[in-house]
């Protein structure tokens, strides 16, 4: 997420109240999660396991909970919980605004486009020409939906990441700032969520298909003339690379990469990064040939125990 200016380090002590190392004019250009964070961005760290990386990565700006040595280049805002400061810098530049409207005032509709009764539209949404909003949809604040997209009744763009930190009182909520961005053609079945990202984009790619009841998570990237069936599970930060086919009722673990045309068969779990121009099945997944080898074999086991005792009789 950038922000709309570029601001001070100092400036962002001040909303958080937080210590920081580094020269006071130090600029931030906005915030991010590791996996997606620039030079000029806000990264958060809260975990000793964890420092290396935030202070290793792209990010030039390091929230972190313990004063270290200061990498060159960068600077630190020093924070008792930088969970909790990362929720205050989201609440300061993406504010939660009712909208008292079905369709915001601030949303852009394209020429053409159809929008069903009962659907909500939030603030700052833009679609594009020719499509087709079907009733019950929502469209959650910041959603950016291209030319010719159909979207089925029920579903739900731009929810919230599904990402929190265990609490002696309970679990609490990394709020979400980021955004969904439907590109050209893409077709969104019916009760299909898709969630935003935590800070940058959820993607759906150009000319994708995903069926009824799909769950796609924050911050995935999601390629260009992909098959989805009904009843997948996309976890957050997964990449889906272009033409891959998903089929009824895969579920994904989080930040792993499907390759480009890889076919993920029905009820696999995806739990590890796959190959691209592969047919897979099964949990834990491998490639279909081995896995069903390996389940015709399982069916033998009862003849051969039988051999055995016949033997030994």
């Amino acid at each position: 997420m950038k922000f709309p200016k570029i601001h001070t380090l100092k400036e962002i002590a001040d909303i958080i109240q937080s210590d920081f190392v580094g020269d006071a004019l130090f600029p931030v250009h906005g915030m991010n999660e590791i996996h997606v964070v620039e030079p000029g961005d806000i990264v958060f760290v809260d975990h000793p396991k964890y420092y290396d990386k935030a202070l290793e990565s792209a990010a030039t700006i390091v929230l972190i909970n313990k004063k270290v040595d200061c990498p060159e280049g960068k600077a630190l805002l020093i924070s008792d919980d930088p969970f909790r400061d990362f929720n205050k810098l989201t609440r300061h530049f993406k504010p939660f605004t009712a909208a008292g409207v079905s369709v915001s005032d601030s949303a852009v509709v394209g020429e053409g486009t159809v929008i069903q009764p009962n659907c909500f539209i939030g603030h700052n949404v833009f679609i594009g020409k020719n499509c087709i909003i079907h009733s019950n949809v929502s469209v959650y604040d910041n959603t950016v939906i291209g030319d010719n997209v159909i979207i089925h009744a029920g579903s739900i763009i731009g929810a919230d990441a599904f990402y929190y930190k265990k609490r002696p009182e309970g679990f609490d909520q990394l709020l979400s700032g980021g955004r969904v961005i439907i590109e050209d053609n893409v077709g969104i079945g019916a009760l299909c969520t898709i969630d935003k990202g935590v800070t940058g984009d959820t993607t759906i790619g150009e000319g994708t298909k995903m069926d009824n009841q799909v769950h796609v998570g924050h911050d995935t990237v999601i390629g260009k003339k992909c098959l989805i069936a009904a009843q997948t599970g996309i976890a957050g930060c997964v990449i889906i690379e272009n033409e891959v086919t998903l089929w009824g009722q895969v579920g994904t673990t989080s930040g792993i990469t499907i390759g480009e045309k890889a076919v993920i068969l029905g009820q696999t779990g995806v739990t590890k990064s796959v190959e691209g121009g592969k047919i897979y099945f099964g949990t834990p997944i491998e490639e279909s040939r081995e896995k069903l080898k390996q389940l015709a074999n399982v069916k033998k086991i009862p003849e051969i125990l039988n051999k055995l005792n016949k033997n030994d009789g």
